[in-house]
């Protein structure tokens, strides 16, 4: 059970050799974080060692039940900035049209359930990033690069929380992997464990929020070394 938007933010950390700004290879980092945790719950040898990238199946095992990758699509609306006032079609941008590939991949992708809540703004789109203040006091002119959108992910921890409950109830597991650090995905890791389900967080390598590390079972980081399928088709 992966949150999107911090397994994106982490990415690099778990798989240094694959390309964050490709569909592909993001999607194909969730089956490998999938793989990792299957291999060591089994006690197997990591098959990636020896497997080409592009040879490699590891969601055709009977040990993996289902991917869950919870996200939120990219705002496609137009705006202004808050200070030169230039039209900006957040759906051209660069990041949006990732996110949107990204999410058409994993639809594509063998054993992935893609679970999308959505960004709620606030009164305004727009918030300052924590160093524009120091920038204003040493007398520097507000730009457009001292704001960032103020969009906030709802819907997300919900989903999660029900898919839990439903397996949970279902007995369809014994044990979650959740790829995540927030706070905020207690109260449904506290139900899992309350229904015998052995839950192991995966933070990549990030700090975890006190309150969530009490209640998981287990700590286990992925990192993956495997190369990109990108570079195995250009050889």
């Amino acid at each position: 059970m992966i949150d999107g938007a911090f397994f994106l933010r982490r990415f690099k950390s778990a798989f240094p050799n694959l390309f964050a700004g490709d569909a592909e290879d993001v999607a194909f980092g969730v089956i490998c974080m999938a793989a990792h945790h299957i291999t060591a719950r089994l006690r197997a040898n990591p098959a990636w060692s020896t497997v080409s990238a592009n040879d490699w199946r590891p969601q055709e095992t009977a040990e993996l039940y289902r991917i869950f990758f919870y996200d939120c699509p990219p705002l496609t609306k137009r705006l202004h900035t808050p200070i030169d006032k230039r039209a900006v079609n957040l759906a051209q941008t660069p990041e949006a049209k990732l996110r949107l590939a990204i999410h058409d991949r994993l639809h594509q992708t063998r054993k992935v359930a893609l679970r999308l809540g959505r960004l709620n703004e606030n009164l305004s789109p727009w918030r300052l990033r924590p160093n524009a203040i120091h920038r204003w006091r040493e007398g520097h002119p507000p730009r457009d690069e001292d704001f960032e959108l103020d969009v906030v992910q709802k819907g997300v921890d919900m989903r999660l929380g029900l898919d839990i409950a439903a397996m949970a109830h279902k007995h369809q597991v014994d044990q979650i992997v959740l790829v995540a650090a927030d706070a905020d995905f207690v109260p449904p890791v506290k139900l899992a464990r309350r229904e015998g389900i052995d839950v192991v967080l995966d933070p990549m390598g990030a700090p975890v929020a006190p309150d969530l590390l009490q209640h998981v079972d287990g700590v286990r980081n992925c990192y993956m070394p495997i190369n990109s399928r990108r570079t195995d088709n250009k050889e």
